[in-house]
């Protein structure tokens, strides 16, 4: 699968509810290795950029699955793990502001509050169970995945904040968008 396979606002199925997998088989395998190979060949066309995630619904598959990357900090590692039906089921620490990007909006980053631990229960591509506590960055791509699932989209948690919209510079340094420009602009594309 190709980077020109995931979907970006204002598509609607990215508004829409992803469905239980009810049971993991060769076509949610296949569907996982779609997903990184699109995940993949999105990168490869973004210097400062990585794929640190991607969730089916981005790929117009309304399953909820998700695939995380193994190394946020390793561009050269392109393996990533497959979670099946994922849901949170504690948010624990601190709300944190952090800046986000997403594959399916384009060229927009936001800074979006989100909590700084979660424990995660979901299944592998065995159709095993999994738990695990995810802190930091991995809870917070974890939190922007699952949303996926549900319908949201980052920029539904910052969209009423006029400073929390930026752009990557031709370095690859984030800077602020001007809102009134760029952001009340496309905000009827994006609606949800």
């Amino acid at each position: 699968m190709k980077k020109e396979s995931i979907i970006t606002l204002p598509n609607s199925h990215l508004r829409q509810k992803s469905q239980r997998v009810f049971v993991v088989d060769n076509t949610t395998r296949e569907l996982v290795d779609d997903m990184v190979s699109a995940s993949i060949d999105w990168e490869q066309s973004r210097p400062h950029e990585i794929s640190a995630a991607l969730a089916a619904v981005q790929v117009d598959r309304l399953d909820r699955v998700v695939i995380i990357r193994n190394s946020f900090d390793d561009k050269a590692d392109n393996s990533f793990t497959a979670l099946i039906n994922p849901e949170i089921v504690k948010y624990e620490g601190k709300i944190v502001a952090d800046y986000e990007g997403c594959l399916s909006v384009s060229d927009i980053y936001g800074k979006v509050p989100r909590h700084s631990k979660v424990r995660v229960k979901a299944l592998d591509t065995s159709g095993n169970e999994v738990r695990f506590k995810a802190e930091g960055f991995l809870a917070r791509v974890i939190q922007h995945e699952i949303d996926h699932t549900n319908g949201i989209v980052f920029i539904d948690h910052i969209k009423d904040n006029a400073d929390g919209f930026y752009k990557l510079d031709k370095d690859g340094e984030l800077e602020p968008l001007d809102y009134e420009v760029h952001v009340k602009h496309n905000a009827t594309l994006w609606q949800d």
